[in-house]
């Protein structure tokens, strides 16, 4: 059975005291700032980015208070902890989601999620020509999507449950260590309503965090089955229509990249924008991590590159004080850019 416990720990581990507790938080939470950002890649944690939003910063402090308890980290210093002994033999015993990708799923899962209940609940009355009742969902982006993806399926209404019913049940064959049950219990049908996670949870006698992370690897599951295959699976490859999913740059940072290209300074952009000049130096070590090929040569001459990168390699760090201290010809953002570039290979 898949637990959170076992994902912090691996988190920590990954990190190795180079960052604190919180950065762990900010990143299951998904937060989009530069260092998280930068931490899921740097320290190959970036199939848990966003995968639990709705982690309290309180829930999370207990767990890190378990681990404690059980002996499996130990501080090294304020709000920095270290893996037992202990702990990594715990790693090797207890399975990771295999088919979690928070980096690449986590701005959609949600809304695959919204589609398929509401999509279960309409098919499923449909076959039992039940026009009244309540949508499970209120979202009208989600009821306008499943309106044009019914006219578009060329098969009986009524046929549609039995198409998809099927579908998933194929999808869900091809992988034993997926628990259904875990997405069926949630589900709304005909004279049937979903369970809510917390009653799922209860059901499967599970801690609700463990619920959780069994929940969004069972839906990224899905997604990426799907998607592979979706000439195999073509009712539920609608799932996916019109949907956004490979944009990896924030918001903000696409702007600044559309003036980059055309020509404009940082500090020009700046201006522009009415932004800190700091702000636009973490678009670009965004750029560095997620655009292929980014040139960093014009920030940082290829001679201070090397320094940096043989100061991390012997150092074993990537903490930017560190390499600062022992390298003051480096800014912190030339230090940020060239790990960011090549500080994960």
């Amino acid at each position: 059975m898949l637990q959170i416990e076992p994902i912090i720990l691996y988190c920590l581990k990954q990190l190795d005291s180079e960052r604190t507790i919180y950065s762990v938080y900010h990143l299951l939470n998904g937060k989009r700032s530069s260092q998280t950002i930068q931490d899921a890649h740097l320290y190959s944690l970036k199939k848990f980015f966003g995968i639990y939003e709705s982690l309290t910063r309180e829930s999370f402090e207990e767990i890190i208070q378990s681990l404690l308890k059980k002996k499996w980290i130990y501080p090294s210093m304020e709000q920095r902890f270290l893996v037992t002994s202990l702990g990594k033999s715990v790693l090797t015993t207890h399975p990771l989601p295999y088919f979690m990708n928070g980096w690449k799923y986590h701005l959609f899962t949600s809304q695959v999620w919204e589609r398929l209940s509401l999509f279960i609940q309409v098919t499923s009355n449909l076959v039992y020509q039940e026009a009244r009742y309540v949508p499970i969902q209120k979202n009208k982006d989600v009821h306008k999507w499943l309106k044009a993806v019914l006219k578009e399926i060329q098969a009986p209404r009524k046929e549609v449950g039995r198409l998809v019913f099927f579908e998933l049940v194929d999808c869900f064959n091809d992988a034993t260590e997926i628990d259904p049950s875990l997405l069926v219990f949630r589900l709304t049908g005909f004279q049937q309503i979903g369970l809510t996670p917390r009653q799922a949870a209860q059901k499967l006698h599970m801690e609700i965090h463990d619920y959780h992370i069994g929940f969004i690897h069972t839906l990224h599951y899905l997604i990426q089955k799907i998607n592979c295959e979706s000439n195999r699976f073509r009712i539920l490859s609608l799932l996916f229509h019109e949907l956004q999913q490979d944009n990896e740059l924030t918001h903000s940072s696409q702007k600044t990249w559309a003036l980059l290209k055309h020509g404009y300074s940082l500090d020009m952009i700046a201006t522009y924008r009415h932004l800190k000049l700091s702000t636009i130096e973490d678009h670009l070590v965004e750029f560095a991590l997620n655009i292929d090929n980014f040139p960093i040569d014009v920030y940082v001459d290829k001679e201070l590159q090397t320094k940096i990168l043989e100061i991390s390699r012997d150092s074993a760090t990537r903490q930017l004080k560190i390499i600062r201290e022992k390298l003051k010809t480096a800014t912190y953002f030339q230090i940020r850019l060239v790990l960011a570039k090549y500080g994960g290979r």
